[in-house]
């Protein structure tokens, strides 16, 4: 079996996560020293070959001259491709629990569009009392945009309660239940047919103003969004204003593009906006810990690199 030298964690987090992060990890991995990278000083690390990483530095990154690969503990991998040397493998946490929790919450913030929720909330404050009718789920279209992992288990959730459910990928993808499109002309379709568009597409270069102001026109009238991938692949401009003019009913908004969200950004005051402080489907320490040992433990017994990030797509 290989054995692997100290495993720095090197992260841009607050103290007490990466204390918690810690000692889920060393509890993963009982055989393996797993520390802060800045707990020591970088001479510490000559010979680490791995690393696992939330949000690291990559200043940091850079003094450990012998990695090979890192483990990101969060499934989001846009600014590693961006940054990390091409010759640094990356693996991207791929924990059954995150899809499951992703999956809740689209299927939470769904229910709460489908049944006019933000709608009753005016009301509420308005002392209005006033009923309205009730769309059967069936009669309700949902387009997913993004059938990986997280977009899988989201439309199998949203097909288990009832929903009429659409799906779009870059590439053909099947599941049961569900219509699948992809490439350009399958978006135009998947946009033009649906009540509530979920997003839930990795950030790469292809999907950075993917719905553009051109896109977002395609939905049908009072059609509503919600965001639970990056805040770059909507434009925020062309969003606001069809919100505004009534063309777009509402946004349920789980990213932005600077995270928290400044207390002066002018979305907090959009009637028809939902803000949510980015707690769609935060990573289970636990679990993921669980995922990063395994395949740490499977590395150093075979010699072989976990699934890696395909760099030329991005994820």
């Amino acid at each position: 079996m290989k054995t692997l030298p100290p495993i720095p964690f090197v992260s841009n987090i607050d103290t007490k996560s990466r204390d918690h992060w810690l000692t889920y990890l060393q509890a993963a991995l009982p055989d393996f020293e797993i520390a802060a990278f800045e707990a020591h000083h970088p001479d510490h690390w000559p010979n680490s070959t791995v690393a696992i990483v939330a949000n690291p530095n990559p200043e940091d990154l850079k003094q450990l001259a012998k990695l090979e690969w890192v483990q990101s503990v969060w499934a989001g991998v846009e600014n590693l491709v961006s940054t990390l040397p091409q010759d640094t493998a990356i693996v991207r946490m791929t924990d059954p629990q995150l899809a499951k929790t992703m999956a809740e919450a689209v299927l939470t913030m769904t229910l709460y569009l489908h049944r006019d929720l933000p709608m009753y909330a005016t009301q509420q404050r308005n002392r209005v009392w006033q009923q309205h009718d009730v769309l059967l789920a069936e009669d309700r279209k949902i387009t997913v945009l993004g059938l990986g992992a997280l977009g899988s288990a989201a439309c199998d959730s949203l097909v288990r309660q009832g929903f009429d459910v659409s799906g779009w990928s870059s590439s053909p993808k099947s599941i049961q239940g569900v219509r699948c499109f992809n490439g350009e002309g399958g978006l135009a379709t998947a946009l033009n047919d649906c009540d509530i568009l979920v997003v839930l597409l990795p950030l790469t270069d292809n999907t950075t103003g993917l719905l553009n102001n051109a896109r977002l026109s395609m939905l049908k009238q009072s059609a509503s969004i919600i965001n639970f991938a990056r805040a770059p692949i909507i434009d925020t401009v062309a969003l606001l204003k069809n919100l505004q003019s009534g063309t777009l009913k509402h946004a349920v908004l789980d990213v932005f593009a600077i995270e928290p969200l400044p207390s002066d950004d002018p979305l907090w005051a959009v009637p028809n906006i939902t803000v949510l402080p980015h707690i769609s489907a935060p990573t289970n320490m636990k679990t993921a810990s669980k995922i990063a040992a395994d395949n740490i433990v499977s590395f150093t017994e075979t010699g072989q690199l976990p699934v890696v990030v395909d760099r030329s797509k991005g994820y």
